[in-house]
């Protein structure tokens, strides 16, 4: 038996954030680490010091925006992206890696903009897609973690003040239930496994500064960045901590690190 160490990072830009990401690989040694919004084309991507720290760098891109990246320890099997069902190919939001023995999704799923937006309604057929990739590719009786930016946060504990931000596109009813219903298929939420009464957060806005304080200062944030793991993993799962410390350096993401252990 061994044990996997599996993080998952928002870096709002690999390359802005490429020092912070490469110090916490080191510090923190996770097996597979996940990124979302790389904001980079392939040609661009800095994979050579992340090689150089020991890691394999499989990435899918594209210029400012998305972007999905997957950095492992381990050699993975194959590594493909993307939904695989037409509309979305030129957009990265979806890296599957299998590993021996398991698998790991990892995802940016679209943020949704404003309810009456073309780009909600686009979230919510995403997760809708998403599900229908699980039903296509695994059985809950395989062994899955899926990952990423969520760009939901699934309970009231999960979001500052909940009742103001019921129109909101990372809170409102709809997405939940979308996002509930693509969980339903047979993934369980690791955090809330160990910490089902715990709040805590992966994401403080710059934008919003009460009193004059940062959003981090305050602590209101937003838990929208998850770890998901199958039936046969979510039990093996030993440990799922947030790391609040690289929020908090000079040109920080405004999403910090997740990560998990499972013994494997």
């Amino acid at each position: 038996m061994i044990e996997v160490k599996l993080a998952t990072f928002n870096a709002n830009s690999i390359r802005v954030r490429q020092n912070a990401i490469l110090a916490w690989l080191k510090s923190q040694q996770p097996d597979i680490l996940c990124l979302q919004e790389t904001k980079v084309q392939d040609h661009q991507f800095p994979r050579e010091p992340y090689e150089a720290a020991g890691y394999r760098v499989n990435f899918k891109g594209m210029k400012s925006y998305n972007g999905v990246a997957i950095l492992s320890r381990l050699k993975p099997d194959s590594v493909v992206f993307g939904l695989g069902d037409g509309p979305e190919a030129d957009e990265p939001r979806l890296a599957h890696a299998r590993f021996p023995g398991f698998s790991v999704i990892n995802t940016y799923i679209p943020q949704g903009y404003l309810l009456e937006s073309p780009k909600y309604a686009y979230k919510l057929e995403w997760f809708k897609r998403l599900r229908n990739y699980f039903e296509k590719n695994f059985t809950p009786k395989d062994p899955v973690l899926w990952c990423g930016d969520m760009n939901v946060a699934p309970r009231d504990l999960d979001v500052h003040h909940p009742e103001k931000h019921l129109t909101h596109v990372c809170f409102h009813a709809d997405a939940k239930k979308a996002y509930s219903h693509t969980l339903s298929w047979g993934f369980e939420d690791v955090f809330l496994k160990l910490y089902p009464e715990r709040q805590q957060f992966t994401f403080w806005d710059y934008r919003f500064r009460p009193n004059g304080k940062s959003s981090l200062e305050a602590n209101l944030g937003w838990r929208i960045d998850h770890i998901l793991a199958t039936a046969p993993l979510a039990e093996r799962c030993i440990r799922v901590e947030i790391d609040t410390e690289p929020r908090k350096a000079p040109q920080a993401s405004d999403h910090t690190f997740l990560w998990a252990e499972f013994k494997l």
